[in-house]
């Protein structure tokens, strides 16, 4: 893992209390687990653990356990011998031996295979590994921190996960809070992202965001968490592009648009799936009758009228749906967000 400064910004306390925990367990050369869903900052953890450690000086090397095949993953981990498969010309350590008196940061721990677990178990156990294609024994003395947005114990209760492994790995449990459970340390954080990006910009100093802006960015639930936000923030202060007035704009899906591809099996159906329902009013929903000599008996007097009403009606179901939650009733309607809005204003909805 390359050098890099850390930063863990927040004051709330569900995060202090996850990094109190990674400080205090620091000082230990026993494994630790981080948890927490993706984009929370497990890697920043592992490197607060590694840096506040006495092995600092000696290295920290990460590898994600989900960004390899089977076949390389043990491979990477315990290396191999010359001649040990198909395209291994020559000896090489493996990840372990990398990290040999320092840290070994795994992420995804979960993404491990049967072989693979059962090795690891030998390593974290008594510090020996074999490489494969070799039957030496190799001493190494490395710390592991491992990472997982999954629930380790149920996989183990599957019998997915070695539950030996997880004995093993479990000395100290960091569980990392969601963005949404530390909305307190939201505008901290746009902050920081913000001042950091107008400084890559070349601005010289950071206007800040409107009051609008800040309300989107604490109502956002936020899946991705730290990282979500993180790009939501810098992409809104390069596309603002103004350095004396704050930032009013914030997209927070990129991938917003009326010409978004859908592809060969996505519509309008599979982008509503699992919404609810919305319906035409009453008044509407009963076909209108065509009689051959007096077309305009039962026909609507007032085409454009009944459309209007139509489609207002539409609007309001999908905002009470939502509760209000612009992007959301947009999804339902199968709409951009601004159609959306260009559809509130005029039929006079925005105000509520």
């Amino acid at each position: 893992m390359a050098d890099k400064p850390t930063q863990l910004i927040g004051q709330s306390g569900p995060f202090l209390d996850a990094v109190e925990r990674a400080s205090a367990a620091a000082a230990l050369s026993r494994p630790v687990l981080v948890v927490g869903e993706r984009g929370t900052g497990k890697e920043m953890i592992a490197e607060r653990l590694h840096r506040l450690s006495p092995r600092w000086e000696e290295p920290l090397v990460s590898l994600n356990c989900a960004a390899l095949p089977e076949t390389l993953l043990d491979a990477e981990l315990f290396g191999y011998e010359a001649g040990a498969f198909t395209g291994a010309v020559k000896a090489r350590p493996g990840r372990f031996e990398e990290a040999d008196g320092g840290t070994l940061f795994l992420d995804e721990v979960g993404m491990l295979t049967a072989a693979g677990q059962e090795r690891l178990l030998r390593v974290v156990e008594y510090g020996e590994l074999t490489r494969l294609g070799s039957t030496r024994v190799t001493q190494v003395d490395v710390r592991v921190v491992a990472a997982t947005n999954e629930d380790l114990p149920r996989l183990a209760e599957k019998g997915r996960f070695r539950a030996d492994l997880l004995d093993r790995l479990s000395f100290e449990v960091i569980t990392l809070p969601p963005l949404r459970a530390r909305r307190e340390d939201i505008r901290q954080l746009a902050d920081f992202f913000g001042r950091r990006m107008a400084s890559e910009l070349g601005w010289r100093g950071f206007p800040g965001f409107t009051p609008k802006v800040l309300e989107e960015l604490e109502a956002h639930d936020w899946p991705g968490n730290v990282r979500e936000l993180k790009n939501a923030v810098e992409r809104a202060v390069y596309r603002w592009g103004e350095a004396d007035r704050p930032v009013g704009i914030l997209d927070l899906d990129p991938f917003d648009s009326p010409w978004r591809p859908t592809g060969a099996f996505a519509g309008p159906a599979a982008a509503r799936a699992g919404l609810p329902d919305i319906s035409p009013p009453a008044d509407l929903q009963q076909p209108v009758a065509q009689p051959a000599n007096d077309p305009d008996g039962d026909a609507p007097k007032d085409f454009r009228g009944a459309v209007a009403r139509f489609e207002r009606s539409l609007l309001e179901q999908a905002l009470a749906a939502s509760r209000h939650n612009q992007r959301r009733a947009a999804q339902m309607l199968g709409l951009s967000y601004d159609q959306l809005r260009h559809c509130l204003k005029r039929h006079n909805l925005l105000a509520g």
